[in-house]
């Protein structure tokens, strides 16, 4: 499994923003994940009209930041 993070910011206030995590199979590694992202990406975006994704990039979720 590797995440798929998107840095997402509203359309109506483009100052607010934040990312968003969506957990997918990619078989080997970062790089396919890149490669593989775009579909993903593009349903996200479409699934909320409201948001805007200015980037993404994939980890591997163990690199996940634990709330402190």
């Amino acid at each position: 499994m590797v995440d798929l993070i998107l840095t997402v910011c509203m359309l109506a206030n483009p100052s607010s923003c934040h990312d968003e995590r969506l957990t997918y199979q990619a078989g080997n590694g970062l790089a396919q994940c890149m490669m593989l992202a775009m579909p993903y990406v593009a349903q996200w975006a479409g699934d909320h009209p409201k948001w805007h994704v200015k980037s993404f990039h994939c980890a591997w979720p163990q690199e996940r930041k634990e709330p402190v």
